[in-house]
């Protein structure tokens, strides 16, 4: 399964002006909050769970929430996701994988699930 989001950075620069960190913390755990220096990092890791919540099929909602989605990164710095226990097993996942990009005004994610 293959889900692919856009966001516009600036849409997520305005988000985090308005709200800040309660913000923030409507879609990232305060582990994921660590690695968000800026909008376009901000605007990548969003980016990336829509594109999963895709690949899976429902969007986000009942099914599948912003926190069952976790992101982090590898000691090179590569984007890595993992999703709950609950989703796991829901959706028969056994592996993920992601890349996420950005180029001008624009944050790019795409997620494969096997």
């Amino acid at each position: 399964m293959i889900g692919i989001d856009l966001i516009k950075i600036d849409r997520m620069k305005s988000f985090m002006e308005r709200f800040g960190d309660r913000g923030l913390q409507r879609f990232l755990s305060g582990e994921e909050i660590v690695f968000i220096k800026n909008p376009r990092n901000a605007a990548g890791f969003w980016a990336a769970k829509e594109a999963c919540a895709k690949a899976l099929g429902c969007g986000i909602g009942a099914e599948c929430g912003f926190h069952d989605i976790l992101l982090s990164k590898t000691p090179k710095g590569a984007p890595m996701i993992t999703l709950s226990p609950r989703l796991q097993k829901t959706f028969t996942i056994a592996e993920s994988s992601l890349s996420i990009t950005h180029d001008g005004e624009y944050a790019i994610a795409v997620v494969v699930l096997k």
